[in-house]
């Protein structure tokens, strides 16, 4: 099955002087699951790149025969979820609900770590804290090993939100 792709022309807004980001945002919201964009521009769009990266998007770059260019954005097929997990977390479906829930998501380290261990000190033995995170919190996780705490942690669907059950040791 061939690959799919909208295409946007934003030529026009930038000869006359305009501001197409807005327009490229709205078509990429507007995609179908598995559509692409090709987008036409009169020059090549570098601070876009990174940005639909980030978006799920790889990109390929053309420069036109007229001098304008060319860029082809194809959605990057999502990989299965990992699902990391500590010694003796393997099997954490019996663990209870966890009490609590903290959202960490834009916090830059070490203040994420620093919260976590902090909340796990007031907490009794066997329960359950929950964290969002903007990123898998490696060097947390060797902690939480090291002070005897268990835990079991993945990416969402989405790629942008790393989730983690700990349950205090």
């Amino acid at each position: 099955m061939s690959q799919i792709y909208k295409e946007l022309d934003v030529r026009p807004i930038l000869r006359e002087g305009g501001e197409p980001f807005q327009d490229i945002m709205a078509a990429v919201q507007s995609l179908a699951p598995g559509e692409g964009l090709r987008l036409l521009s009169t020059f090549k769009p570098t601070p876009l790149l990174p940005l639909m990266s980030r978006q799920g998007f790889s990109s390929e770059t053309h420069e036109l025969d007229t001098g304008d260019w060319e860029i082809i954005f194809s959605p990057i097929a999502k990989k299965a979820a990992h699902v990391a997990v500590s010694s003796g977390a393997e099997d954490a479906s019996d663990w209870p609900e966890p009490l609590w829930q903290v959202d960490l998501v834009g916090v830059q380290p070490p203040v994420p770590m620093e919260k976590v261990l902090s909340r796990l000190s007031l907490m009794e033995p066997g329960e359950v804290l929950f964290v969002l995170f903007d990123r898998e919190p490696a060097f947390l996780a060797t902690e939480l090993e090291n002070r005897g705490h268990r835990w079991v942690g993945a990416s969402d669907v989405s790629g942008n939100v790393y989730r983690m059950l700990i349950r205090v040791g």
